[in-house]
């Protein structure tokens, strides 16, 4: 048995001491304080109040210098709650329980038997008057939130240098955003003066106005641990501010003044870095989706051009061959001239975009992805050129072969093979020697000339 009262250890002897390992310790560390302590009243604040999906509840009960693990479990809790008192951070309870060790993390708790309410805490109290209050000036309302850019340049994280909120933010942001620029403006997240000097940073940065959006940053903590961020003073600073700000502080289930007010609220520091670093692979499924559209659109209007010249083509045989030739040769040109400056303008949107997108990507694509891209552009510049060039050409072909054919079924072709046209007087033409008498005038159209005689 060990003398857990002894305040200084066994004197050495000659024989081998007596070791204990850590379980055998705790076990009698256990035993000692429910046999001296065992069950208890004990009254105080509620924080840090967590429901596990077992039904299990796990909370710390505090007062001004100390706190208390609690655990009431799911069987016991009906019995235990016979009031009916809403546990949640801020009220004030008594409790009935065992104080007993926790061998697992060889901490003590209570193991809670009894609840009776005792009022809310004066920390929550004060809490909820401040969000009354700065909700009926407007500080919440969302019309008043500023947008986030889709694509910071830079951005400002106002947090703990030495937290491990900070190393896990810049930790998904250079997976995420590589070229993203971070500044880091270091201050205090707890203790009394935190509050000023978040204040004075996002004063300060609002004034250099060398970031395009501000993360206030912090990990989890109970209500005392995450006060300095339901100070007004602050909450005040974030409304003032003309850089849109996002507040990640705490876990998902930690809220503070400052949530309410900034432009954005985060359930986490990492969500937060999810949230403002876009996803360079996205981006590049972005733009191979916006060329592939702009193909298809000059494909579509390419097959529409040639369709309407086919379409034109077919029209002009059956119309007044010359004049409705020279139409559509001048509508021929029209259309040449359509199609290349939509060419052009399709290239320009192209090289455009392709430009924007690359100045985006420059820090993290490599350079042999920027070379593809300028052979792919340039392979598309070549066949677009080629396409309009094989188009004209098969245009021009088809005009000529409509004028020979014109040339082939006028009359004057048939007169120049040796053939000619006989008209009487009249104009009449003809067809039969019965149409002739003796003494009869008629008119003789040869190609180069008309001849006139009278019939003997």
């Amino acid at each position: 048995m060990i003398d857990l009262h002894s305040p200084n250890p066994p004197e050495e002897t000659a024989e081998t001491p007596t070791v204990f390992s850590v379980s055998e310790l705790t076990r009698a560390i256990r035993a000692l304080l429910e046999g001296a302590v065992g069950e208890v009243w004990v009254e105080g604040e509620i924080s840090n109040y967590r429901r596990q999906h077992s039904g299990h509840q796990y909370f710390t009960l505090k007062d001004d210098a100390c706190q208390l693990p609690c655990v009431l479990f799911r069987g016991d809790a009906a019995a235990a709650n016979r009031e009916r008192v809403p546990l949640a951070d801020g009220v004030q309870v008594r409790l009935f329980g065992q104080v007993t060790v926790y061998e697992a993390r060889g901490q003590y708790q209570l193991i809670v038997a009894f609840v009776q309410a005792r009022g809310f805490g004066a920390l929550q109290a004060k809490f909820e008057a401040l969000k009354r209050a700065l909700h009926a000036e407007g500080l919440f309302d969302s019309e008043r939130k500023k947008p986030l850019p889709r694509f910071p340049r830079t951005v400002a994280l106002v947090t703990s240098p030495t937290g491990a909120a900070l190393q896990d933010m810049l930790n998904i942001l250079r997976r995420r955003a590589p070229w993203l620029h971070v500044l880091v403006f270091p201050v205090r997240v707890q203790g009394r003066g935190a509050a000023a000097e978040i204040a004075g940073a996002i004063a300060t940065l609002n004034l250099w106005k060398n970031a395009d959006l501000i993360v206030l940053a912090r990990g989890g903590g109970s209500i005392e641990d995450l006060w300095e961020f339901n100070e007004e003073l602050l909450a005040r600073a974030i409304a003032a501010s003309v850089l849109p700000i996002v507040s990640a502080v705490g876990h998902e289930i930690d809220f503070t003044i400052c949530d309410f007010v900034a432009d954005l609220r985060a359930p986490t520091p990492s969500a937060a870095a999810e949230l403002i670093a876009p996803d360079t692979a996205e981006l590049r499924r972005r733009l191979e989706a916006t060329g592939n559209f702009l193909r298809r659109q000059l494909g579509e209007r390419l097959t529409q051009a040639r369709e309407n010249f086919r379409r034109l083509s077919r029209g002009a045989l059956a119309r007044e061959a010359r004049r409705r030739l020279d139409a559509e040769s001048q509508r021929l040109d029209d259309l040449h001239e359509s199609l290349r400056r939509a060419t052009t303008n399709a290239l320009a949107r192209l090289r455009a975009d392709f430009a924007t997108q690359s100045a985006r990507l420059r820090a993290a694509s490599p350079a042999c992805q920027l070379e593809i891209w300028r052979q792919k552009l340039s392979a598309l510049q070549c066949r677009f050129t080629d396409a309009a060039d094989r188009d004209r050409a098969d245009r021009w072909h088809r005009v000529g072969r409509a004028a020979d054919a014109l040339r082939l079924l006028g009359p004057q072709s048939t007169l120049e093979r040796g053939y000619s046209i006989t008209t009487l007087a009249d104009g009449t033409l003809v067809t039969s020697t019965r149409q002739l008498t003796a003494g009869t005038e008629i008119s003789t159209r040869l190609h180069d000339g008309v001849v006139r005689s009278k019939v003997n």
